[in-house]
């Protein structure tokens, strides 16, 4: 659970007036971020710009913006208390390869017109998504995000551009742990349409919008990174 920071700070780095550091704090994105940076790092395109769908607290956003410069990441979230703790990490971190969060809710169809105009707005040179990035969301939104994320995406990317998830998925329709059983009952108590998504009926939307395996990947406490490429 984020823990909400909410206080005022006297400035933020070169900046001359305070603000309110509306920072969230999730302690499992310190824990996962050096692995899934690892990953990142030997998959995504050396430049671009990195959209990454549902950023949730911004921590990944900023820490990944550093560690794989020179590629730009574009943080997103439908939720407004994210995109606000998104922009206070991006307001102390001052990176200048971190741009301000998007609204976008990919269950939402026009959600790649969102990010088409953004990038018409940014004027020339128009920034390039090579890649999106999207870590633990799809098992807890309903299917239709999972969808939305890769039909989307078809029409962002071109060939041999990246999308990439983490998080726990179930193998042949059986999970792989017992703790990942009792996340996905613990779930679907909380919604009736979250749930521990098998691995193998994601890769069937995923061909379906024009997009290819590259790798599944075992990651620590019991989650994957899973890589497919555009084709």
């Amino acid at each position: 659970m984020p823990v909400i920071r909410g206080r005022t700070v006297p400035s933020i780095p070169g900046g001359m007036a305070p603000f309110i550091d509306q920072r969230q704090y999730a302690p499992a994105t310190d824990r996962n971020r050096e692995s899934i940076c690892t990953v990142l790092k030997e998959n995504l395109p050396a430049t671009g710009t990195a959209l990454e769908i549902a950023s949730g607290t911004g921590q990944h956003a900023v820490f990944f913006a550093e560690q794989l410069a020179p590629r730009t990441w574009l943080p997103s979230d439908p939720n407004p208390i994210a995109r606000d703790s998104i922009r206070s990490w991006r307001a102390i971190a001052a990176l200048n390869n971190l741009h301000e969060p998007l609204e976008l809710d990919v269950t939402q169809s026009q959600w790649p017109q969102v990010v088409i105009d953004w990038q018409q707005q940014m004027g020339e040179p128009v920034p390039v998504i090579r890649a999106i990035v999207n870590i633990n969301m799809i098992h807890i939104s309903p299917w239709a995000a999972c969808e939305g994320l890769f039909s989307g995406a078809s029409q962002l990317l071109s060939t041999g551009d990246v999308l990439y998830l983490y998080g726990p998925f179930k193998r042949a329709g059986q999970h792989t742990a017992p703790s990942n059983a009792a996340f996905d009952q613990s779930l679907q108590l909380q919604n009736s349409t979250w749930g521990v998504r098998d691995l193998e009926a994601v890769c069937e939307v995923a061909q379906s919008a024009g997009f290819a395996l590259r790798e599944v990947i075992p990651m620590p406490a019991n989650n994957f990174s899973v890589v497919f490429h555009k084709v």
